[in-house]
Formats: C-alpha cells, structure tokens, sequence
C-alpha cells in the first residue's frame, strides 16, 4: 500500500525507482495480491497511471472527498469536481479496482448537497467507497478557525451514505468502509485482524511480533538512517482490548474468547445494556447504534489499564 501523503505528486522516474527498490527487496509489485497506490485526482496524470499498471499495481484509491467545487475550496484541496472526474475516467481506462474517498459534514455541506455527491459517486461504479465524517482536529485550520461539525447532520448523511450504498450493491464490511462483492481492502482487513505491517518511510508505523514502532518524522534523520523507536509493547489485558477494538470495527464483529470475557465481561455488559453492541452466540458486533457511537464503545477497551 502505497500511501500517507500524495504519492502521485512523484514523477514517472521516482515512480519507477520506488517500484525497484520494492521488488529489490520483496519481489515484483505484480505478485502482492493487492497492491495499492493513493491519488489526488490534480496529480494524476495518464502517462502516470500507464507506469503503475505496468508496473503490476492493481488497485487505485483516489482522494475525491466531494463533488461540489465550494466544498473541495472550504478544506483546501487542490483539485475540482472536474479535475476529479477526468482523472477517474482516465484511470478507468487502466485500473478496474478503485477506491474513492468521501467525507460527510464538510463545511457549508447540506443533506441534499451529500446526496449529489453520493449520486455523483455512484454513478462512477467504483468497486470501494469509504466514508468518513470530518472530524476538525486540533492544530488544524479548520479547528483553528473554529468550525464545529454539526453531529447531528453528520449521522444523518451518514447513514444516507450507508443506505445508498447497500441498494447500490456495495457490502458495509467495517465502520467506514463499503465494497463490492471480492472487493474489500485486504490491507485494510489486515489492520482490523491485528495483522502484522511493515512501515517504510518517515513517519510510517510498524506492528512486527506483538512490537509497535515508529519511524522519525523527520525526513532528513530518516535519510540518514535513523531507527525505528519501540513505542509500545502491549500485553495482557492492553492487549486483548486493543484486539477487541480493532475486530469491532468490523461488520461481522468478532469472535468472543475467554480471556476477553475475563477483562472485558462488566464491560460488554454495560455495552449490551445501552443497545451498542449485540451477541450471538460468540460472535459480538456494534449495532446499528453502536456504529454512529463506535468512540464511545471504543473507550471502554483503551483506558489505562
């Protein structure tokens, strides 16, 4: 998965050298069972797109966030509704599998100018949509300019987004997550199963045999080689919450062992009782609540323990 920034501001040449160390060190891109490379639709350029596709990469995650110009202008992205839809009509040319990302709650957004844009989106046919409500965190410029998403506008474009999709076709496999039949990011399923990764470039973040570290965010120090620093090490009970939360992210949920019942049972009791998660049998999943509430379930398995 190539991504975390605008990989395609690359050139063709950088393009190429990054796909040559790749197979100097893990084999050819064509033989990962799914390789991605992320987008902005203003550096995506055919010549571009014909590389990766020869290169062996076979899926393609484009940054859309909307398709309405005055939205994009509001959180400053670079590119336009028109610009968008060029570049997905030439990647279409190149890539079958492709991801489009959209965000509910964009300043000045409304329900209706939501729905355009899901309409928009849908008529493209990707094989993967994901949906994030906005979020102004702190340091930000929209925090900074004080803008406060409307939560209540939010989880109603929301859950529009998650019934448009399910007519369309499209299987609601994890939180924010939508896809086609075959489609799901199996990057994507690996974080949510506590897979383990491997983070190459300044400030990417590693899971290796039960370790989590982080490379230096600053790219010079990374150049000139500085290590990987051992964040955390989770055990016992951190570390059965943190799978649990990471399984609920889930549609299907998770399969609920003993050990989770021996830290977690008061826990997912209370949960239970306020309808934000659901049993059968084993298996626990968030309800339909639970997913519009999913930070406040999530807490009960990050505090300090």
């Amino acid at each position: 998965y190539i991504g975390g920034g605008t990989p395609s501001i690359l050139s063709e040449a950088q393009i190429k050298t990054l796909a040559q160390i790749i197979e100097q060190n893990f084999g050819p891109v064509k033989n990962f069972k799914e390789s991605t490379f992320e987008a902005n639709p203003e550096s995506l350029t055919e010549p571009k797109l014909k590389l990766l596709k020869t290169l062996g990469f076979n899926r393609l995650s484009i940054g859309m966030q909307s398709l309405a110009d005055k939205e994009l202008k509001a959180i400053k992205r670079a590119h336009t509704k028109a610009q968008f839809l060029a570049a997905y009509k030439t990647a279409q040319k190149y890539f079958d599998n492709i991801n489009i990302d959209i965000i509910a709650g964009l300043p000045g957004q409304t329900l209706a100018g939501f729905k355009k844009t899901l309409q928009g989106a849908l008529a493209l046919a990707p094989r993967h949509v994901s949906v994030y409500g906005l979020q102004a965190e702190e340091g930000t410029p929209l925090y900074d300019g004080g803008f406060e998403p409307d939560d209540k506008l939010g989880r109603q474009m929301l859950e529009l987004a998650a019934s448009y999709l399910k007519k369309a076709g499209y299987e609601h496999y994890e939180i924010s997550n939508f896809a086609k039949r075959g489609a799901q990011s199996l990057h994507n399923i690996n974080y949510w199963q506590n897979g383990q990764y491997l983070g190459l470039g300044a400030a990417a973040a590693s899971y290796i045999k039960g370790a989590r570290a982080a490379n230096t965010e600053d790219l010079q120090k990374y150049i000139k080689g500085g290590k990987k620093d051992i964040c955390e090490r989770l055990r016992g009970k951190a570390k059965v919450g943190e799978t649990i939360l990471l399984g609920l992210r889930m549609l299907g949920g998770l399969e609920l062992t003993p050990v989770m019942q021996k830290y977690f049972g008061k826990d997912f009791a209370e949960l239970k009782k306020q309808k934000l998660i659901k049993q059968n049998k084993n298996n626990m999943r968030l309800s339909k609540e639970g997913l519009f509430m999913a930070n406040i379930v999530f807490r009960h398995f990050v505090e300090p323990f």
